[in-house]
């Protein structure tokens, strides 16, 4: 199956697995009577944690190429005023028509790190932009496919996908933290009829802490797992064997510690943060998948 043909159908699933959060959600506290004690209906619980829980996230997915190119100081090249500038619009044009996408915007930043990341609410358009120091430090070859990897993330719908994930995690956080803290303050006071004293406040405080890290860990697989996903999608556009040096050539480079946390899960290189809080995989693992494809 192409990219641009599974992109639509992760979508589909991931909002069939909102809709399904919050089916479950509304069975388990009609039946338990948890929501009565929040002073609000089942569906005045659901919707609280809906709004609050997608709402953040899409708002950050709308937002993501202004961010972005705020955060990082990237400049979009409207106008390629050289023949390197030329040649990097030019080169993801190529690439965006083989993987049936929009023209992204291609911006630089300066920074001596070599880094690139992906963005946008919409496959056409999108946001790829690269470092000053991945351009200086990779062979065009290499460029082209950690440009690829970047379009593959867009062409896989990649943040969108993030964030939907990110917004059925944050219902979960929601909603769960509100039912311990109900239950631990029923377990504190014999009052059935007082409304939620300083044990429920401070229960969900913690609990939400708790279970946002959590589903810190369940996002972060995922994303080791899209960035398989696009590595084996810059594989079929440019070969392996570019993307292998490219993975390679960034062995020992940091490249994700100068982009700020909301970009690190869409840059090139692994986070410094190892195991299961890593946004990304080792890159001898990357390496590894792509000579085992």
């Amino acid at each position: 199956m192409s990219m641009a043909r599974a992109w639509p159908l992760r979508i589909t699933l991931f909002v069939l697995t909102n809709l399904a959060v919050l089916l479950v959600f509304g069975v388990v506290l009609s039946l338990t009577g948890v929501s009565a004690q929040f002073g609000m209906s089942t569906g005045g619980l659901l919707l609280f944690a809906a709004l609050f829980g997608f709402g953040g996230s899409l708002v950050s997915l709308a937002m993501s190429k202004q961010m972005a190119l705020w955060s990082t100081g990237a400049k979009v090249l409207r106008q390629p005023s050289n023949t390197s500038e030329r040649w990097l619009v030019d080169t993801v044009s190529e690439l965006a028509q083989k993987s049936g996408i929009g023209m992204p915007d291609v911006a630089v930043w300066d920074s001596p790190v070599a880094n690139a990341f992906a963005t946008g609410a919409r496959r056409n358009h999108a946001l790829v932009a690269v470092s000053t120091g991945l351009l200086r430090t990779m062979r065009p070859e290499e460029v082209k496919a950690v440009l690829a990897h970047e379009v593959a993330h867009v062409a896989n719908g990649d943040m969108v996908t993030m964030s939907m994930l990110q917004g059925v995690m944050n219902v979960f956080v929601i909603v769960l933290s509100r039912v311990v803290g109900s239950i631990v303050d029923g377990a504190l006071s014999q009052d059935e009829d007082r409304g939620p004293g300083m044990g429920y406040f401070l229960a969900t405080i913690v609990a939400q802490i708790l279970f946002g890290v959590l589903a810190s860990i369940v996002v972060m697989w995922f994303s080791r797992r899209r960035e398989f996903r696009a590595d084996a999608g810059a594989a079929e556009l440019v070969g392996p064997a570019p993307m292998i040096a490219a993975l390679q050539r960034l062995k020992g480079n940091e490249g994700d510690a100068d982009l700020p946390q909301d970009l690190a899960a869409f840059g090139i290189n692994q986070s410094q943060i190892a195991g299961l809080f890593s946004s990304h995989p080792p890159l001898d693992d990357r390496i590894a998948a792509l000579r085992a494809s």
